[in-house]
């Protein structure tokens, strides 16, 4: 056996012409009735509607007919007198409502978080006063900047929004999968939106930040440095929705019954592992699966697959707000974990699909001011603007205030206000008395505050200028304008190829730019961060490289940082092309052989040949490497591989070839058995940390060997920059030697 170690898997990815999910079993989905989640859904259960039987109805119930407008005589025009046909055709012309204005393409579920324990000891929130409690939590995951037409896999900021169906109220955490904002003060953020978003003159481009008025923005406002950061790196382009962390961005507080409260940073940690994609794989996914990541997501829960995160919190006192070198009202900012421990609360599982996208995923309406008793606000600028600006956009896209009444949108306790009519009013109100106070009504809904009725209260420690001196004003304080340490404490904390990375991104879009004045400014602030990568930009852009500007140089690091060197928690469901021929009738053997192996491990296998036969599940012709997770190719398929393959009318010219290649440079695990070897030469993939080569025909060894690469994610991109066969980076950052070439990108 010759296996190299140390081999990491790089991608969660989807077949393309099977449409088949690499965390899902086709075979194993299940429909959400069928399951036991119902406590997941139970907001929407009275909303539901069954066609499964009965006659075609109007919208106001009379049975119908839609197949044929009413005209006056078989040639004649089509009748205004036809209520059917306007009826059916106007609500045809207004079934979409506005998209968001930010984060229109999105994809959720249904799903529990569970809590660990009583938590009363830091917050009266009621989802957390229990051990195993049991909330419904509706997840919407989103990009940013693109349209609900755009891509999944966009180098993108990606939100991370939950909805609490608490016995007490909705709450919702309005995250993103980054702990940190560009903007510091709510009143710029639509100067954030517009700069990123296509030119007004063209719409191009869609879905992307490599362009000038985006780097323009960035450059001109330094705040954008820090979370401009994590984007390049392997954040902006997950692996997929359920391999990324979501965090509430803000600093918010857990207030106890007595009203005491302390500052708290919330964070959903993957149970999956953290995981991206390569920037080439990302552009090819664009456009094989535009849908891959709401694919995958909707796959895995329907396989019995649902993903989890564990729910912790960050404590610090009130009095600590200034203790850490930065101000915790700065969104920007974010608490290294070695200062302030996470505190886990819970689980979240996400369990059950919508039944319906457009009235669930698309009309749940996230607002930061969802909030319930027991968590508070405090006065970050950005979260305040944000408690208004959530609401405000809900009326336009719905058209008036009743938009909580939308079936996802209502909480699971009685609403009992004073609250009147409107677009879209919903509820019969029996109070003709919708007024405080009254007495024709018994007083009516009464009023609840923190010692009558479980009211919602404001802490009342908390002070209305942020515990700072003197009046109104128009400015930010002092203690916000470090906007470069933390963007050099997240690069430190990277490993040299997520580094690398971070820079080819960075290259690439700033390639894009025309403005002299822009890529001169992209180098001024890059340089306030650390001169080694203005220097490695510069070089990309044939510009000079600044002069070191250290005021905010430093060497510390922190931990949760990196994506790269994670062991994936389980394999289980993971994506497996085996590459055979049908014309070698040992291959087809063999391919099932290793097919059953893997499969014991969780493994989803997919055996490919050149046409269908027993055995073989895809042909070469639909299958392309962001359908797996690893490759291996059987014995006796060696010939389809390299310059000297016979041409085949069954499949593009080079395709098996193609495949391997591709999954190799995008840091797949590949291997081969017996004979397969000569695949690899002729492919011209070198042996190295991350390929398998079993010389014999001992399936069970290759299958544990090949597993362990497929859990190590991306450590062998690692030991291969830090080892001396691969080399070093030079002065201009080229990465030189042998292998690792192959798989960045280039410099």
């Amino acid at each position: 056996m010759r296996a190299a170690q140390g081999l990491l898997t790089w991608s969660c990815l989807l077949g393309v012409s099977l449409a088949a999910c690499p965390f899902a079993d086709p075979a194993a989905l299940k429909a959400r009735a069928e399951g036991d989640d119902a406590g997941s859904v139970q907001p929407l259960t009275d909303a539901e509607v069954d066609d499964s039987k009965g006659y075609l109805t109007s919208d106001v119930g009379g049975p119908i007919e839609d197949q044929n407008s009413l005209k006056a005589g078989i040639r004649g025009s089509t009748l205004l007198e036809d209520f059917i046909f306007r009826q059916k055709i106007q609500h045809f012309d207004h079934e979409r409502v506005p998209e968001r204005a930010v984060h229109a393409r999105g994809a959720g579920a249904h799903g529990t978080f569970t809590s660990y324990g009583d938590f009363s000891n830091l917050t009266a929130a009621s989802f957390l006063n229990a051990k195993g409690k049991e909330t419904p939590v509706f997840v919407r995951f989103s990009t940013v900047a693109g349209s609900r037409g755009s891509a999944d896999t966009a180098r993108d900021v990606h939100g991370f929004a939950t909805r609490f169906y608490t016995d007490e109220g909705n709450f919702d955490i309005v995250g993103n999968n980054i702990p940190v904002f560009f903007i510091q003060d709510a009143i710029r953020f639509p100067d954030l939106i517009h700069s990123v978003k296509p030119n007004p003159s063209n719409e191009i481009p869609q879905s992307a930040t490599a362009h000038d008025s985006a780097w323009d923005f960035f450059s001109s406002q330094p705040s954008t440095m820090h979370t401009l950061f994590w984007a390049m790196a392997g954040s902006g382009i997950p692996r997929s929705y359920r391999h990324m962390d979501g965090f509430g961005v803000h600093t918010f507080r857990f207030v106890k019954e007595d009203g005491t409260s302390q500052l708290i940073k919330w964070h959903f940690k993957t149970k999956q592992g953290k995981a991206s994609l390569v920037w080439e794989e990302a552009q090819a996914l664009a456009g094989k699966n535009a849908d891959f990541h709401r694919q995958d997501l909707f796959d895995a829960i329907e396989s019995g697959n649902g993903p989890s995160w564990e729910l912790s919190v960050q404590v610090v006192d009130e009095d600590k707000a200034l203790a850490f070198g930065f101000d915790l009202l700065d969104p920007t900012k974010f608490i290294p974990e070695e200062l302030a421990p996470l505190q886990p609360l819970g689980i979240m599982t996400l369990n059950a699909n919508p039944t319906n996208y457009f009235a669930e995923t698309e009309q749940i309406s996230f607002q930061p001011g969802h909030i319930v008793r027991g968590i508070d606000f405090t006065e970050d600028p950005l979260l305040q603007g944000r408690v208004f600006s959530y609401l405000d956009t809900q009326l336009n896209r719905h058209g008036g205030p009743n938009f909580e009444q939308l079936p996802i949108n209502r909480p699971l306790i009685p609403i009992h206000n004073n609250n009147r009519d409107g677009a879209a009013q919903n509820l019969i109100h029996k109070n003709n008395y919708a007024y405080t106070p009254n007495t024709l009504n018994g007083g009516f809904p009464a009023q609840a505050n923190q010692t009558v009725g479980r009211g919602f209260f404001t802490a009342p420690g908390r002070t209305a200028n942020g515990g700072g001196n003197g009046g109104l004003t128009r400015e930010l304080s002092d203690t916000f304008d470090d906007h470069w340490s933390q963007a050099r404490l997240f690069y430190n904390s990277l490993t040299p190829v997520e580094q690398q990375f971070l820079i080819n991104a960075i290259r690439f879009e700033t390639s894009h730019l025309t403005s002299a004045t822009v890529k001169q400014n992209v180098l001024t602030q890059l340089n306030r961060i650390s001169n080694d990568i203005a220097k490695r930009v510069a070089v990309t852009l044939g510009m000079d490289a600044p002069a070191p500007d250290p005021t905010y140089y430093n060497d510390n690091v922190t931990a949760g940082i990196s994506i790269f060197n994670n062991t994936l928690p389980t394999i289980k469901t993971l994506r497996v092309g085996v590459l055979a021929s049908t014309a070698a009738a040992d291959s087809l053997s063999q391919a099932a052989a290793l097919k059953e192996r893997l499969t014991k491990d969780g493994l989803v296998v997919t055996v490919v040949a050149e046409s269908l036969a027993d055995g073989v599940d895809q042909t070469y012709s639909s299958a392309d490497a962001t359908g797996f997770d690893g490759i291996v190719v059987a014995k006796g398929a060696e010939g389809l591989f390299g310059a000297g393959a016979k041409a085949s009318p069954l499949y593009p010219a080079g395709r098996p070839g193609q495949i391997l290649l591709d999954g190799y440079r995008w840091g797949k695990p590949v291997g081969t058995m017996g004979s397969a070897l000569e695949a690899l030469n002729a492919t011209g993939v070198a042996t190295t940390p991350g390929v398998f080569s079993e010389e014999g025909d001992d399936v069970d060894a290759f299958a544990e060997s090949f597993g362990e690469g497929l859990a190590t994610f991306k450590v062998s991109f690692s030991l291969l920059v830090n080892s001396d066969r691969v080399g070093t980076f030079d002065d201009d950052a080229v990465l030189t030697g042998g292998w690792i070439v192959h798989r960045s990108f280039p410099a």
